[in-house]
């Protein structure tokens, strides 16, 4: 039965959205980032993203990692300005000590700006957690 199902609550991974520097084109840009503070790796990441206002949606995104080792983090996509004017959701679904984890990350509209910047945690980089 559903009442029988645990999913037990998400600690110590995060979602980022970094401002940093293309190493290509020297341009400051916006990725997110899936962020492991766990002392255990993650496996079988599964990440729906998507974005919308009350005007506009965008089509969901799925993105998969075998792996993400222990205390370390992996990039998601690149952010476009425009998709910074939308809430994005981070629907983020993996395992990790034989039992499976589930949470949604949100980054509200117009929140990823430089005057917001912070540290996040493992990369050294300054960027804003997602909710």
């Amino acid at each position: 039965m559903r009442k029988d199902i645990e999913i037990p609550e998400v600690k110590d991974v995060y979602v980022a959205a970094v401002y940093e520097q293309h190493p290509e084109y020297k341009t400051m840009d916006w990725n997110a980032y899936i962020i492991n503070d766990k002392n255990v790796p993650l496996e079988m990441i599964l990440i729906v993203t998507s974005g919308s206002n009350e005007k506009k949606i965008t089509p969901n995104m799925r993105h998969s990692i075998k792996v993400l080792p222990a205390k370390y983090f992996a990039k998601i996509e690149f952010l476009q300005e425009k998709l910074l004017n939308l809430d994005n959701k981070f629907a983020v679904t993996f395992f990790a000590d034989g039992k499976m984890y589930e949470r949604t990350f949100t980054l509200p509209k117009d929140t990823a700006k430089e005057s917001a910047l912070k540290e996040i945690p493992i990369m050294n980089l300054k960027g804003i957690l997602a909710d």
